[in-house]
């Protein structure tokens, strides 16, 4: 007993001593990091900023049900032309740089769906055609109409 008693007694300063030490280097280095970080950006602070770089600023108010067209930058070689896509908007989601509409559109009798990032370097404009008048978020049930029963109705106060 008297040993294990010794071993504890020389061990309490030397633990001591270690946590004094670790104690005034904990101290040290938020004093170390605090005076970097108030110097420059912060991480999301600086993704924000490059965020807020790329956004589009000439592109109109798309609601769901309009018929917009898009025109799509495409590089043939070294050619590039831009092609319209032409189409009713039946979704869009997320907002901010990761902004998506999903376009629909028959060609050739057959239902296409194309989903563009609008604040994308591959979308060159997007002009409404003419604005639709739903009542619903997502127009999925499009999906399953043929002919003349696909037709929105259309809006004329916005």
């Amino acid at each position: 007993m008297a040993t294990e008693s010794t071993d504890n007694q020389a061990v309490t300063p030397a633990e001591q001593g270690s946590e004094e030490v670790s104690a005034t280097a904990v101290q040290a280095k938020p004093a170390t990091s605090l005076k970097v970080t108030t110097g420059k950006l912060s991480a999301q602070d600086l993704i924000r900023a490059f965020e807020a770089e790329q956004l589009k600023d000439e592109l109109p108010e798309i609601y769901v049900g309009d018929t917009v067209k898009v025109g799509v930058r495409i590089r043939e070689g070294n050619k590039e032309r831009v092609q319209p896509y032409e189409g009713v908007v039946i979704a869009k989601r997320h907002g901010g740089l990761n902004e998506t509409i999903t376009v629909r559109r028959i060609f050739q009798g057959i239902g296409v769906e194309r989903v563009f990032m609008l604040h994308s370097p591959q979308v060159a404009s997007v002009k409404v055609e003419r604005r639709g008048k739903v009542r619903r978020a997502k127009l999925f049930y499009l999906r399953d109409r043929v002919g003349k029963a696909t037709r929105v109705k259309q809006r004329f106060d916005r």
